[in-house]
């Protein structure tokens, strides 16, 4: 029996699946503990007012950012899914249309900032972060979908742990070296370790896969399907970021700083489950050519699998939240009760994760980034009314509303288009195996 049970285990974790899913999550663990670090540090030593300021751009920054590159990680992963040959292609191509449409977007984001924005944050602070997380964070990204194209998850979980590291080594730098750091000093080492990852990552991947190579007709030929991604990505960003930046525009700066680090509890408590994402994102679209039937039953396994950890993990939230204001400073107190509202999160976010990835791999990319939008639109208008009225509260019922709108739209839109092309469909999806 024990035999057996032993035989059971070893084969299951010898699966390439179970494999690429070790490595993201080493590489996600690993990076968790680096950034637990740079965030206990960043919120202890800035302030609840400071870290607001920077979360607010940032969050304001990563609703623009998914525009950048016009969805070439996405275009790489899909198309060396299917044909490892093209990988030159599609690594030049994603190279080329980050950098243009990086410094394009850079002109956008000066002008929105002041209108989006409270007038109190520095200029400098936006342009440092700008050209981080526009250009050389969307750099350092088409490295990671290179990387996870290639089904080198290990390659991944290191670049994974290179941006966080990078950004350890700058805010220790400024403890220890200043008494009292300002959010642009900050900012400032936030860019510089950017720049350092991300010239770092393109030089790993051209030497491990060869040199890229512009196809300017490919890129004229699946914009559309490149801007489905981008949107679908910055409805998805809108609909979790689009709150901090209200939160600090309608409510308070420090309210801001309260409610971003409460997310940020949840965005690591995530973490396994975006392990597992990641290393099935290309089997998605192995399955999805074989049609939506098998890539919602795919999606569907995978989903009963991990669904234990997102229930287990709200129970751990609720009990361990008084430990916040403990561990980021007495600035943080309200951040015992954010967490706890914001601790079914995870588990909406992964029933809404797998269903969206299952459309994806089947074609139906356009459907998601359309309910995504949806979301979005419904989010900002209801925060407009819940962050003047309840502040940071107001900001966290509609993430949850919001999360829990998306899952059910997306599980009914699926099974419902399913059923359109296949009788059988809610049967097929439910069967074991695949």
């Amino acid at each position: 029996m024990l035999t057996r049970i032993k035989t059971g285990i070893a084969r299951r974790i010898s699966t390439p699946l179970a494999q690429n899913t070790m490595w993201a999550l080493g590489g996600y663990g690993t990076r968790l503990l680096i950034q637990a670090a740079y965030f206990i540090i960043i919120a202890r030593y800035l302030g609840a007012k400071e870290y607001g300021t920077f979360i607010a751009v940032t969050a304001f920054i990563n609703i623009i950012s998914p525009f950048v590159g016009i969805g070439g990680g996405n275009l790489l992963v899909k198309n060396v899914a299917r044909d490892s040959t093209l990988f030159p292609i599609y690594w030049g191509n994603g190279l080329f249309t980050t950098f243009v449409s990086g410094v394009f977007l850079m002109a956008s984001v000066m002008a929105l900032c002041r209108l989006m924005l409270p007038k109190e944050i520095p200029m400098i602070v936006i342009v440092l972060v700008g050209i981080s997380d526009l250009l050389f964070v969307r750099i350092l990204d088409l490295a990671a979908w290179a990387f996870q194209g290639c089904e080198k998850l290990s390659k991944n979980a290191q670049l994974n742990v290179l941006i966080s590291l990078s950004r350890l080594v700058g805010i220790a730098s400024l403890a220890l070296f200043r008494s009292h750091a300002t959010v642009v000093a900050w900012s400032a080492m936030y860019l510089a370790g950017s720049v350092f990852a991300s010239l770092f990552a393109v030089v790993w991947v051209t030497s491990t896969f060869g040199r890229p190579r512009l196809a300017l007709g490919r890129i004229r030929g699946e914009i559309l399907e490149g801007f489905y991604f981008s949107a679908s990505l910055a409805a998805q960003t809108i609909y979790n970021d689009i709150d901090k930046v209200m939160v600090a525009r309608l409510a308070s700066l420090e309210a801001a700083g309260i409610y971003a680090a409460a997310y940020r509890l949840i965005d690591v408590a995530f973490i396994p489950i975006r392990a597992v994402l990641n290393a099935a994102y290309v089997d998605f679209f192995r399955r999805g050519s074989a049609g939506l039937t098998e890539s919602l039953r795919y999606g569907r396994r995978l989903l009963f699998r991990i669904l234990p950890y997102p229930v287990v993990i709200f129970a751990v939230l609720l009990i361990a939240a008084p430990l916040v204001p403990h561990i980021l400073g007495r600035g943080f107190a309200d951040a015992t009760a954010a967490l706890r509202w914001l601790a079914l999160l995870p588990l909406l976010k992964a029933v809404h994760y797998f269903v969206s990835d299952s459309l994806t791999g089947a074609g139906y990319q356009g459907l998601r980034t359309l309910s995504q939008i949806g979301v979005a639109v419904f989010n900002a208008l209801i925060n407009l009314w819940l962050i003047p009225a309840y502040g940071w509260r107001g900001a966290a019922w509609s993430s949850l509303a919001s999360d829990g709108l998306l899952a059910a739209t997306l599980w009914i839109a699926a099974l419902q288009l399913c059923r359109a092309t296949s009788p059988r469909c809610t049967a097929q999806v439910t069967e074991e195996g695949a």
